[in-house]
């Protein structure tokens, strides 16, 4: 094993204490693990001489047939998994950036050497939704797969929804109480729930997209006027990763040609209604929204993240192996040398991201106004020459309306029905050029 940090020491008490669980997990042992300090105190009762300093040593170990990579970041995490390819073991890991980012070249360098590479932690920690994409839901044509897949954001949003507490008092919190890493940035800026969505994305529509190339908003900006204007319209706001097909017919055989399926793939702070399934989901915990045909509608719902959720998935994905390797006499794939087509979950199709603009969204718009007759009116004629139905405008007083000296303000609250981005932006545009129109306060995606 490669790192024994909170999920490493989380694998290594599963593995320690076999009884009561399935039989597989008493025939597996640890052989060796690499670790930055060895000085450091552990809970753990480990053997001696079990644990290294040097991550080489456990991945060229003879003795070793699964590496486990817990150590996370990119480097030299992917190296390591590339090494120990290469020296024909199994992998197991966690680590989504390195997957979101070089999948493809662990993918094809495990296929040509016959070995499974499995990541069932790196999405939704103890949530099962790899292998269920990958296998149980092979036999549909996904149109989308939404969720909310980041476990500090989620808290963060539930607070402020709950309480109508500011971003920045919630998130001192979540790093008091350990929601919250020191530097929150992977989090509350997207950059972690986009790659998960990269990784869910190549397993349900068979294909790659550019990781830096997908649009990433995240929750960092958002005022708590918002989330109480949401929660009076019937909405809650949750962070959404997404990704589906763009328009809702049927692929025509064009989807496997060269230009490939066109996806609309994306991270944003989103409106979502309240008797939809993701709008029950807080605290800490994630769900993955599923829709296929002829499935329909799937969730997979628990907690995200944590010691226990990921080194849940860890180990799942370690018995998959060795349960493999059992059944077959030993090797890291098949018997005869070849991998499982339904495991391995290579790529078969090319797929790309669509222009932004050319995608359709329902929108909300907060607006910064001068409170006086006729804006409304203004406002309205801007969305209707763009081509942009309304589905609700209020108003709301401003912040400074009604104070002595001041002008009178108010806010106004617009949701459209669903539009081509290019349509809205448009409109945008056009509302900004109003004199009464002090600012474009907020502008968020709605379901």
């Amino acid at each position: 094993m490669l790192g024994l940090g909170t999920v490493g020491a989380g694998v290594a008490s599963i593995l320690s204490t076999p009884e009561g669980r399935h039989p597989l997990v008493a025939d597996l042992q640890l052989r060796r693990i690499a670790v930055r300090d060895l000085e450091r105190p552990r809970p753990l009762n480990l053997a001696p001489g079990l644990l290294t300093t040097c991550p080489e040593a456990v991945v060229d170990d003879p003795a070793v047939d699964i590496v486990v990579e817990v150590i996370g970041g990119l480097e030299p995490a992917r190296s390591l998994i590339l090494r120990a390819i290469a020296a024909g073991k199994a992998v197991v890991t966690a680590n989504k950036a390195v997957i979101a980012r070089h999948g493809d070249e662990i993918a094809a360098a495990a296929a040509e050497k016959g070995v499974y590479v499995l990541i069932e932690a790196a999405v939704g920690g103890g949530i099962p939704i790899i292998e269920p994409l990958k296998q149980s839901l092979g036999g549909n044509r996904i149109q989308r797969v939404s969720g909310i897949i980041n476990g500090t954001t989620n808290y963060i949003l539930s607070r402020m929804a709950a309480e109508g507490a500011a971003y920045g008092e919630v998130l001192a919190d979540a790093q008091r109480l350990g929601y919250a890493e020191a530097d929150p940035a992977a989090d509350v800026e997207g950059g972690d729930a986009a790659d998960k969505i990269a990784i869910l994305t190549r397993l349900a529509y068979g294909g790659t997209v550019p990781r830096p190339a997908i649009p990433t908003e995240g929750i960092h900006q958002l005022d708590a006027r918002d989330v109480d204007y949401a929660a009076r319209l019937g909405f809650v706001v949750k962070l959404l990763a997404v990704a589906q097909r763009v328009g809702s017919e049927p692929p025509k055989p064009a989807d496997t040609t060269a230009a490939g399926l066109q996806l609309d793939v994306r991270v944003h702070p989103t409106l979502v209604p309240r008797g939809h399934p993701l709008a029950g989901v807080n605290g800490v915990n994630n769900a993955i929204l599923v829709e296929g045909d002829p499935v329909g509608q799937v969730m997979f719902y628990g907690p995200g993240a944590g010691a226990g959720p990921t080194a849940s998935a860890v180990v799942a994905d370690i018995l998959n192996i060795a349960g493999i390797r059992q059944a077959t006499g030993g090797g890291s794939g098949t018997q005869g040398g070849g991998l499982d087509p339904l495991l391995a979950a290579g790529n078969w199709r090319q797929c790309s991201l669509v222009d932004g603009a050319l995608t359709t969204h329902r929108n909300y718009v907060r607006l910064r106004t001068s409170d006086q007759a006729g804006v409304i009116g203004q406002i309205g004629s801007c969305f209707g020459q763009a081509g942009v139905s309304i589905q609700s405008i209020v108003q709301y007083a401003g912040e400074g309306s009604g104070a002595a000296g001041e002008a009178s303000s108010a806010e106004i609250v617009v949701i459209t029905h669903e539009v081509l981005e290019a349509r809205f932006r448009h409109a945008l545009d056009a509302i900004e050029a109003l004199a009464e129109v002090h600012q474009v306060a907020a502008c968020l995606r709605t379901l």
